[in-house]
């Protein structure tokens, strides 16, 4: 059993520790569960307040394999990385980009999607209404891409996004992921317009919730991930939010604010 603090020491995610639900959440298992593994010292745990509530260090749980759970494969060779902007970016990179223009929307990300296509990767743009229609209409103007062609067999993959909620979102990512490698996808792209996918889910808070806990799924896969802030749509404090629930964007060397 881990050993008592007091509150002040350990508080939440903002300080690298999670709660047993944010615990749960990531790891996509029950409360219950993590309670369990906690207790049994699987899961180094610590107990905080009078009522001794857990709490566990973020990179621990990140780190943190499931009994039984499938791992995905490493990636290798060619797969490690994928070329965004000019630069080299590994698998498992979550980023966020801001834009307060229609020509800044697609600056990055049609490049990115094209270059995925027509190398035979896996895209996922979730996005509608004018945002899709943008990108459509621009990835049609790309010299050699049949996009028409790569909707009809599947290889660019739209929607509006993942879910409603926290759960049903890391869900979704998760099969869909696996769907892509179960079918020899070496390498999979997502780009996500954050409006289109603010109004699926059932909040905003829960939607930026979502993209703080989606960092430790896309970092078991092959895959890179860009969300795309109109920031014309958010307020500055989701925007900040939003910078916060991507890490990555700190260690890029990318020009992230597209006009």
């Amino acid at each position: 059993m881990g050993a008592i603090v007091h509150d002040s020491q350990v508080t939440d995610s903002s300080s690298g520790w999670l709660s047993t639900r944010e615990t749960a959440t990531k790891l996509r298992v029950s409360e219950a569960t993590v309670r369990r593994w906690g207790d049994q010292g699987a899961l180094p745990a610590r107990r905080v307040g009078k009522r001794g509530d857990r709490r566990f260090r973020s990179e621990h749980v990140e780190g943190f394999v499931v009994p039984g759970r499938r791992q995905p494969p490493q990636p290798a060779g060619g797969a490690s990385s994928v070329s965004m902007g000019g630069q080299q970016v590994a698998a498992g990179t979550h980023l966020a980009a801001l834009y307060d223009t229609d020509a800044g929307r697609v600056r990055l990300t049609v490049p990115f999607l094209a270059e995925g296509l027509l190398a035979g990767q896996r895209c996922f743009l979730l996005a509608q209404g004018e945002e899709l229609d943008d990108h459509l209409e621009s990835l049609g103007l790309y010299p050699g891409l049949d996009v028409d062609g790569a909707l009809a067999s599947g290889l660019l993959v739209t929607g509006g996004g993942p879910g409603k909620t926290v759960r049903v979102a890391l869900d979704f990512f998760e099969k869909i992921l696996w769907s892509a490698l179960d079918s020899k996808a070496a390498f999979v792209r997502i780009v996500g317009e954050m409006a289109s996918v603010r109004a699926q889910f059932a909040s905003e808070r829960e939607m930026l919730t979502f993209e703080e806990l989606v960092n430790m799924t896309f970092k078991r896969f092959p895959c890179v991930a860009l969300c795309q802030y109109d920031v014309r749509k958010f307020s500055g404090q989701a925007v900040l939010k939003a910078l916060r629930a991507h890490p990555d964007v700190y260690g890029s060397a990318l020009g992230l604010l597209l006009k």
